[in-house]
Order: C-alpha cells, then sequence, then structure tokens
C-alpha cells in the first residue's frame, strides 16, 4: 500500500486524501451499499466495496437537471415502496464531490425528494462505470443516433454487473416491493425487458450481456443494445420461456416475470395512461407500471390536475409528495434513461 501511494503523483495524492475525507464522513452515515458507489463519485485510486446487493438504481445520463414530474414520482414510488432499501440516482449533470456535506447540497436540488431519507444522489461518471469491462474500449470510440439510449443500456448494464441489487428506468412507477434478487421480466411472449431487472453482483448473466454488447454491437438499431439483448442471452440460456397462464417461468436461478407483473398496459396502449377510466384498474397483479414515456416524445401528454385519468390517480396513490407539487408541469421531457 505504501508503495503504491509513493507511485502517485502529488495531485492524485490530494485527491486520495480527500476522498478518504468524504468517504469516511459517508460511510458513518450512508448504508454500506452506498460505500461501494463513492468510486463513481470520486475518482478513487483504491476500489471501497462491501457485500451489501440490495440497492436500487436509477440513471440520467443526459445533462438534465429539472427532473420532469414523471421522473420525480417515478423516484419517490420507489423510495416508499422500498423504504429499508437506498435508492441511488446516479446524474451525470451533477459536480463532483468536493466536500462532506454533498449530499445535502444535492437534496436542496430537489426539494420534492428532500424528505425521503433512502433517497441519495451521486454523480454519473461513465468512464468510472465502465473501467474493468467489455464497454469502456467502446465508450471511448463509438457515438451513434441513439447515443442517449444505447449509453443508457451500457450504464446499467455495467453497474448491475459491478453492484448488482434493482435497476429502474424512470417512468416506471412502484406499487409494492418485488420479492426476488434475481429477475428479469417478460415485455411481451417474444422480448425480455431491459426497463426494470435485478441481479445479483457479478452474476454471469449480466457478463453475457456485456461482452454481447461489444461482440454484437448495432448501436443504431432502437432496441438492439438494450431489450433485444437481453432476449439473446436469455434465448442462448435458457431458450425463452413460455408462460402458463399468468405464472412466472424461471432461467436457472433467475425468475422470469409474466409480462403483468411490470406491464399491464402494453406499449401500444400507453395513452391508456392519460384517459379516464370508468373503474380505476387494481393492478394486483404486477409490481409496477410501465408508461412508456418514450412514446410521449411527440405528443407531449401532461399530468392534468382534476382530469381524473389514470395518471392522475397513480401520482395521488404512489407519489402524492410530487403530485402535490406538480401544477401543470408536462410529464413528457427528453428521457434521460431508457
Amino acid at each position: 500500500m505504501l508503495k503504491e501511494l509513493n507511485c502517485l503523483s502529488l495531485e492524485s495524492r490530494r485527491t486520495l486524501h480527500l476522498s478518504n475525507l468524504v468517504f469516511k464522513r459517508f460511510s458513518g452515515k450512508l448504508p454500506p451499499y452506498l460505500n461501494k458507489l463513492l468510486p463513481l463519485a470520486v475518482p478513487l485510486s483504491y476500489n471501497l466495496r462491501s457485500r451489501t446487493r440490495n440497492g436500487i438504481i436509477l440513471l440520467e445520463i443526459t445533462d438534465r437537471m429539472k427532473p420532469p414530474p414523471l421522473v420525480l414520482c417515478s423516484i419517490e414510488s420507489i423510495a416508499r415502496v422500498y423504504p429499508e432499501r437506498p435508492l441511488t440516482f446516479f446524474m451525470k449533470g451533477l459536480p463532483d464531490i468536493k466536500s462532506g456535506d454533498y449530499q445535502t447540497q444535492a437534496r436542496k436540488r430537489f426539494p420534492v425528494l428532500s424528505s425521503f431519507e433512502n433517497i441519495y444522489f451521486f454523480p454519473l461518471r461513465m468512464d468510472e462505470l465502465y473501467a474493468d469491462t467489455p464497454l469502456l474500449p467502446w465508450y471511448k470510440k463509438v457515438s451513434e443516433k441513439y447515443w442517449i439510449h444505447v449509453s443508457s443500456d451500457g450504464c446499467r448494464f455495467a453497474a448491475m454487473w459491478k453492484y448488482g441489487g434493482i435497476y429502474m428506468d424512470t417512468d416506471v412507477i412502484a406499487m409494492r416491493p418485488i420479492p426476488y434478487k434475481n429477475f428479469l421480466a417478460a415485455e411481451s411472449a417474444d422480448y425480455c425487458s431491459s426497463t426494470v431487472f435485478g441481479l445479483d453482483p457479478r452474476h454471469n448473466f449480466i457478463w453475457e450481456c456485456l461482452e454481447d454488447f461489444v461482440k454484437s454491437y448495432h448501436g443504431d438499431i432502437w432496441a438492439y443494445q438494450g431489450p433485444h439483448l437481453l432476449t439473446r442471452i436469455m434465448k442462448k440460456t435458457c431458450g425463452m420461456p413460455t408462460f402458463k397462464n399468468k405464472e412466472d417461468a424461471s432461467c436457472g436461478n433467475i425468475t422470469y416475470f409474466h409480462p403483468q407483473r411490470l406491464y399491464p398496459i402494453l406499449w401500444s396502449s400507453w395513452k391508456k395512461y392519460y384517459e379516464v377510466w370508468k373503474e380505476i384498474p387494481s393492478f394486483n397483479d404486477s409490481y409496477s407500471v410501465h408508461l412508456w414515456n418514450f412514446m410521449n416524445t411527440a405528443e407531449k401528454k401532461t399530468l392534468v390536475l382534476g382530469s381524473n385519468t389514470l395518471i392522475e390517480h397513480l401520482f395521488k396513490r404512489y407519489c402524492p409528495t410530487t403530485y402535490r407539487s406538480a401544477g401543470f408541469w408536462p410529464i413528457a421531457g427528453p428521457s434521460g434513461a431508457g
């Protein structure tokens, strides 16, 4: 250790010293899971890890620093459904950590979420996230038509490989906790979804995804590096599981969810979220709902207070704090996650 420190430049030593101070300050207050996320927030020379595996990861891979209500609702709903789990929101637009009061300062940026003690904000640094994975060489040389979405795919796979837990897109509203550690979800009978999934860190399935991401790369084809990639690996590993009625399937130690668990309303019917229903669905067979925000990019449908639409009911029930502060903000916006 001493020899390694002597090889560092003065600037690197100062960075390491500052990082250690930040780590000591945070490690006394943050859940153990977040201690190992500090290498992404600060350019540490030494990896700080823990073995806790129950965190939830969300991403904002653009520079957007004013999340629209749907993103805030998504985060709030997840924080409420999983109060004992650390929810880490990585944002590309956040500054580097330079002091021990970073979380306090970060929370001031998002007052709607500031009361939830299990939400933490960290800067997303892709080169750090992709380090020690097959994706780092790809990241340094490739730029594509669907760069935001392709980068989001890469980030979620790299984060799940390194840290495990649950990944969720920020247009997902959580309704009840998922009781499994290792799970994937079917979007339809033919495709696996990358919107929500959970795996142990260093799970071989994710490593297969990382290798295929580079080996079979076609970033110019929509969804090829995300749900289509997971579908390819699923077929390679187990064949495509089939469902009996609404029962879940399995692939090794991975539970494979029936589409009803996460997609009770399919992408082709996304506008139903903005319609008035005679009877609000119970969603009793679902852990969450996906609002398919990328489908709303052109129309920019909004949450209208007092409209009695399905989305208003979801906001009222699962993210009441966001709902009370929402006003007439638009739900749609440039997608930063999925």
